[in-house]
């Protein structure tokens, strides 16, 4: 498909068959993941360059209203995995215990509001930065969003007897909870009027949500697979997954002075950052591969992923060389795959592909062209 289609619930979702615990075949996915982290091991030290593939199995109940059912998340990101060992990749699939996006504002009194088949929305917000700073902030740990979270997270681990992999939940950067929990045009006008408070509120959230995750990182150990949520993650890799989509409404100026610092601080707690952005963020590519210690960045690259994809042009220029990985995700045939790696690759760039292709066969055409065209 060369459009975005509207009337999917997730574009990006794979239909799997849930598969309990007890009857997942663990032994075999072990097999499965040790053949493949070699493979991730060295992408991940190589300083030239190079390329993987994952092909992402996602299943949309997980992030909508299946979240508020630990058990059946679980068993249907088990038989995620399942399906996933059918398709020719480089990056296994893991486990995550996504509980929506409102941990960090909930740690200012905000709770969830659920609709009907939908995921979790926060359920207010302050009219002001200057308001947002004068609320007291309890640790996320201890909001009933954190608890149900390290639950999740616990039954996730303990279930799966600590053999298989998996992620912190969703986590959303200091300016993306910001704009969560403060009106954005208030929060916004501010990046100009109160720059001052602005950072102050980052720089708290920042480190409420390192709190909370060293929590998670505990409980989760030796099976933690970095970045998280929507990159391609890996026990051979490192970093810290955050969703940083308002980026795109800040002047590089303004973003570099204020929000970025934030980020930096957050993500070096935990192997360094990793940046993703919805939507059509390539004029910002530049500022963004340049952050202090970035890991990882990601982005949508064909019409069939987001509705407003990454003009690929200016990334080879702005990543190659840079050590930080681009995490490219790509619904679509294997043609329109190659298509646009052809348009994104550059000797020395850190490449990963994320590819849906919907049989294995269209699958291993499309990992076979990846790597052909990254020689």
């Amino acid at each position: 498909m060369s459009t975005f289609d509207y009337t999917l619930r997730d574009a990006q979702a794979t239909a799997v068959a849930p598969v309990a615990p007890e009857r997942f075949d663990s032994a075999r996915y072990a097999d499965y993941e040790a053949e493949l982290l070699p493979r991730c091991r060295r992408f991940w030290e190589e300083e030239r360059g190079g390329v993987l593939v994952h092909r992402r199995v996602r299943v949309g109940e997980v992030f909508a209203e299946g979240a508020a059912d630990m058990r059946r998340s679980l068993a249907l990101q088990l038989g995620a995995l399942a399906r996933g060992m059918d398709f020719k990749a480089d990056v296994p699939n893991f486990l995550e215990p996504w509980y929506g996006i409102g941990a960090a504002a909930s740690a200012f009194g905000f709770g969830y509001v659920w609709e009907r088949g939908q995921a979790p929305a926060v359920s207010g917000r302050f009219g002001s930065v200057e308001e947002a700073l004068r609320s007291p902030a309890q640790p996320i740990a201890e909001t009933p969003i954190g608890r149900r979270t390290l639950e999740m997270v616990r039954y996730f681990v303990e279930a799966t007897g600590g053999r298989l992999p998996v992620s912190y939940g969703d986590v959303q950067s200091p300016l993306n909870v910001a704009c969560n929990i403060v009106s954005t045009n208030s929060i916004l006008t501010d990046f100009y009027l109160a720059p001052e408070q602005v950072s102050a509120l980052l720089d708290r959230v920042a480190g409420l949500v390192a709190d909370f995750t060293r929590a998670q990182q505990a409980l989760i150990g030796g099976a933690l697979a970095a970045p998280g949520h929507g990159f391609a993650s890996s026990r051979a890799f490192a970093g810290f997954g955050m969703s940083d989509d308002n980026a795109i409404m800040i002047s590089p100026e303004h973003y570099h002075a204020l929000a970025a610092p934030s980020l930096t601080k957050l993500g070096s707690a935990f192997g360094g950052g990793a940046f993703h952005s919805c939507g059509d963020w390539s004029g910002k590519c530049r500022d963004v591969a340049c952050l202090p210690g970035l890991r990882m960045a990601d982005g949508a690259f064909t019409a069939a992923t987001d509705p407003s994809p990454n003009n690929p042009a200016p990334f080879a220029a702005a990543f190659a060389h840079t050590g930080v990985v681009l995490n490219a995700r790509m619904v679509g045939t294997a043609q329109q795959v190659a298509q646009q790696v052809r348009a994104l690759w550059a000797p020395g760039m850190k490449l990963i592909v994320v590819t849906y292709c919907e049989t294995p066969e269209e699958q291993a055409a499309a990992y076979d062209a990846v790597h052909e065209i990254c020689q």
